[in-house]
């Protein structure tokens, strides 16, 4: 059977096409450079500002546990990017699965370990992360490779969380997602708060997430 051209154009002319899966990054443009230039600009000020709480906690690690201070991990970030992440080391230096999530009550903590932790101080260093590029002050938290790859495989949307820079904080969590995420139920909450992030974001919300994570750090520890 020949199919007429002139009817063939005149259908595709009146076809209607819907893009109801199509999705465009908010991350991109003078968006983009403003929120960029406010993660150095900011990431350098904290740093100094904050340079004696992490020389303290820095010694403080070395006396009751000795070297190393800081603890790396390969973490992921745009688009996939692995990256090392910077934290104050808040474990004990003996063998153990790094895979396993850290707890409230772990008894691999330091002494220091669970102050530094439950005040957010082991995750100072992670304004170098932002300073190199890796990381942002807000965005989704970056979680270990391990831990991307086993929910990925759970939930459909959780790799479009790397579409922006992992961040120190985010939506997730100033809207009580903070933590560790016992259940994969746990982690679709995460996941469902990063996604709503990256759909709504301006800088105006940066602002307004760091402002509230201060809020909840000196108000609210631990959480």
């Amino acid at each position: 059977m020949k199919t007429n051209p002139k009817s063939l154009s005149k259908n595709l002319l009146n076809h209607r096409y819907e893009y109801k899966n199509y999705e465009i990054s908010k991350f991109h443009g003078s968006g983009l450079f403003i929120k960029l230039l406010l993660d150095k600009t900011l990431s350098i000020f904290f740093l100094l500002l904050l340079s004696p709480l992490i020389i303290i906690s820095m010694i403080l690690i070395y006396l009751e546990d000795g070297f190393p201070i800081f603890f790396t991990q390969d973490r992921t970030g745009w688009d996939g990017r692995r990256f090392k992440i910077f934290k104050l080391r808040s474990l004990k230096k003996i063998n153990f699965d790094k895979t396993i999530q850290v707890i409230e009550d772990d008894k691999r903590f330091l002494k220091v370990g669970k102050i530094i932790r439950r005040l957010s101080i082991d995750e100072l260093p992670q304004f170098i992360n932002v300073i190199y590029g890796d990381m942002s002050i807000v965005g989704p938290r970056p979680h270990m490779v391990e831990h991307d790859i086993k929910y990925s495989k759970l939930f459909e949307s959780f790799l479009k969380r790397h579409k922006t820079n992992p961040g120190l904080t985010g939506w997730a969590q100033v809207s009580g997602h903070r933590g560790e995420t016992p259940t994969p139920e746990h982690m679709k909450k995460r996941m469902d708060a990063d996604l709503w992030y990256m759909n709504n974001w301006t800088i105006w919300l940066d602002i307004f997430i760091i402002l509230k994570t201060f809020y909840i750090i000196f108000s609210k520890p631990g959480r």
